[in-house]
């Protein structure tokens, strides 16, 4: 049997390249198969455009085209399609625009996702007026509408927080036979859920399950999550069940924001369950996973095993934030070692970490609750210092009354008048805050 080459072998082995960066072996095989006889043609060019987009930069990709037309092809609309996602991807709206006239003066017509790419590039950038008018030229230049235009419609409104407008399009949409897809349901969720509309948002969950459609993970997770903020534990954990019931498979995102809410409303036991489960899942954990695990273990005074947790996160080749370190100090304060807390505080700006308001609000708490006021009072007066020298002395009663606010359940009253009455700094500080009607 004998093997022809052809154009169209030559273009499937440059595309399996370009689709992995291999771009000096694409350009290699291009110039064999010139060797062979076997000509490049729009194809040829417009994947290596496209991999030069993603892999090099909108310049590289953009040079293409001269190449195109140095071997006698002509650049089409995939060509131009190619180049204004590029740009997008990257918000450079002045050279998507560019790119669009430069289409329209070389004759080629536009198609629906020519403009989708400039309405995805106006929403980026927080122009939904001028994403508008595009959609608008859509319908003018007697163009149809894809699912991804009203896909990149809604979600670009929810983005901009037009959630309102966004549900009324699609609800405007439903009316004229539009059938909304998976993506379509998940856009509309995630941005109900972003705008704390929840019930609108289980509204819509409920729609789907009724359209035939499954909701998968993320549909899940994004309701789940919106019920954890909006402090609608119980409805939060329905979702968590039905999740299990139905066999949809767990990330570390939707483990750890069970976790948390499991400790944020002090069921433990449950919490730790979970944790075995996501243990046994093999799920590889981010540092924010490992911080919410951490904050468990602290709340259950498991100090040697959230120490454990820090030896995993270094041999994982993970980076502790400034959380991690302030959920440890919180942990030592709470187990009545304010002595360790009050070094690895000492630690954390060694390590180049800015102590945290929290962190120091945790080491106060700490020191009132082991009877070392003065150190408690000392430590108030440093940081009202720092502050002041930060902002200026104009911002320092600003400040020291955000702080009493944040502070205030950390404080017993007994503490609270026992500083009053040792420290005058603090007295003028209070008198300071409650002239600015804080109180």
């Amino acid at each position: 049997m004998v093997c022809r080459f052809s154009t169209k072998l030559l273009n499937i082995c440059i595309a399996s390249l370009c689709k992995v960066g291999q771009l000096e072996k694409a350009e290699a095989v291009v110039i064999d198969g010139i060797r062979l006889g076997l000509l490049p043609d729009v194809v040829t060019y417009n994947t290596l455009l496209s991999a030069y987009s993603r892999f090099v930069g909108i310049d590289a990709a953009y040079s293409v085209i001269h190449r195109m037309k140095e071997a006698g092809i002509s650049p089409d609309v995939i060509t131009y399609n190619s180049l204004i996602a590029a740009a997008t991807k990257r918000c450079l709206l002045s050279r998507s625009l560019d790119l669009f006239e430069e289409m329209l003066r070389t004759g080629i017509r536009p198609d629906v996702w020519s403009y989708n790419s400039l309405m995805h590039c106006f929403f980026k950038l927080g122009k939904p007026d001028e994403a508008n008018r595009v959609f608008q030229d859509i319908i003018l230049t007697n163009l149809l509408p894809s699912s991804s235009t009203f896909n990149i419609m809604i979600n670009g409104l929810c983005n901009n927080g037009y959630t309102g407008y966004a549900l009324s399009l699609y609800r405007y949409l439903q009316r004229q036979g539009f059938v909304p897809e998976l993506v379509t349901y998940n856009i509309l969720i995630n941005g109900l859920c972003k705008s704390r509309k929840l019930n609108a948002a289980r509204r819509i969950l409920r729609e789907l399950g009724e359209s035939g459609n499954v909701p998968d993970a993320i549909t899940y997770t994004t309701v789940m999550k919106c019920c954890f903020r909006s402090r609608q534990f119980e409805q939060g954990f329905e979702i968590f069940s039905e999740m299990k019931s139905k066999g949809y498979a767990f990330d570390a995102f939707s483990y750890c924001a069970v976790i948390a809410a499991l400790t944020k409303t002090g069921r433990l036991e449950e919490a730790n369950d979970i944790m075995e489960q996501m243990a046994r899942s093999d799920i590889d954990l981010d540092i924010v996973s490992y911080n919410t695990v951490m904050n468990l273990y602290c709340r259950n005074g498991k100090l040697e095993a959230t120490y454990k947790l820090l030896d995993e996160i270094e041999e994982h080749g993970l980076e502790c934030d400034e959380y991690t370190h302030t959920i440890l100090i919180d942990g030592l304060c709470k187990a009545g070692n304010v002595e360790g807390a009050l070094r690895h505080l000492k630690n954390m700006t060694k390590m180049g970490f800015d102590s945290t308001l929290v962190a120091q609000n945790c080491v106060i708490d700490g020191l009132c609750k082991v009877g070392q006021l003065d150190h408690a009072i000392k430590m108030f007066a440093s940081m009202e210092d720092i502050q002041a020298k930060r902002g200026g002395s104009s911002q320092k009663s600003d400040w020291l009354g955000y702080y009493i606010i944040d502070t205030v359940f950390v404080l017993s009253l007994g503490h609270l008048v026992d500083i009053l009455e040792t420290s005058s700094d603090v007295i003028s500080g209070f008198l300071s805050a409650s002239q600015m009607e804080i109180f």
